[in-house]
């Protein structure tokens, strides 16, 4: 039985340390800031100028003015603060955030990304996720395994125009986790999602991968 999404994430949280900091991209990595572990101090960072983000509020308690880079509405905490988006991209590109969990629309087998744009369709711009992959320590990418039309999604090659190249340290899908040991090795299989098989998870990866 695949993950939901709510388990990808709770997955991806697995990975967090304490005293990390933390860019969490649109989509499921969102989730991941239901599941830090009790106890565990992680500050998480928005690009647009944020650093101590706080939990989704309830209905009825968003505030328009408190958002993430993604639009969404978001709370504060005692420990937040507030600066300017060249501040907030001068901690990125100087490599003072420790893990990026981010989505993904392809990865390749040799750690590139392709997440920001699909040709043909409206895209508002790349956003922070080229400075995320290029200054972040380490890249997470959670994903669903194969797209709509059946397609994987963890393939040899990018055909999507990329984000980075050889950025991707693991990968967390609805099947399983990939990982790999640096960036000059390849990924191989971690985990598989409950009742996967490793036949079903090869009929639907494309990319070569260490089992």
């Amino acid at each position: 039985m695949p993950w939901t999404r709510d388990q990808m994430a709770a997955r991806a949280a697995r990975e967090l340390r304490d005293g990390f900091y933390v860019n969490l991209g649109i989509g499921i990595p969102t989730l991941v800031a239901n599941y830090i572990p009790e106890g565990m101090k992680v500050v998480l960072q928005s690009e647009n100028g944020m650093l101590g983000m706080g939990p989704f509020p309830f209905e009825g308690d968003e505030d328009p003015d408190l958002i993430n880079a993604g639009k969404q509405t978001i709370t504060e905490l005692p420990i937040s603060s507030y600066f300017s988006s060249s501040d907030s991209f001068a901690m990125i590109r100087g490599g003072h955030i420790d893990l990026s969990i981010l989505g993904g629309m392809e990865v390749s087998e040799a750690g590139d990304l392709a997440n920001w744009m699909v040709p043909g369709k409206m895209v508002k711009g790349m956003g922070g996720a080229m400075d995320l992959v290029a200054g972040v320590k380490r890249v997470v990418v959670v994903m669903e395994h194969n797209s709509k039309d059946g397609a994987a999604k963890f393939k040899p090659h990018c055909e999507l125009p990329l984000t980075g190249a050889n950025v991707v340290d693991m990968i967390i899908t609805d099947l399983a986790v990939f990982a790999r040991d640096d960036r000059r090795s390849g990924f191989r299989l971690l985990e598989l999602a409950p009742d996967a098989t490793q036949d079903d998870l090869k009929a639907r990866t494309s990319a070569s991968y260490l089992v």
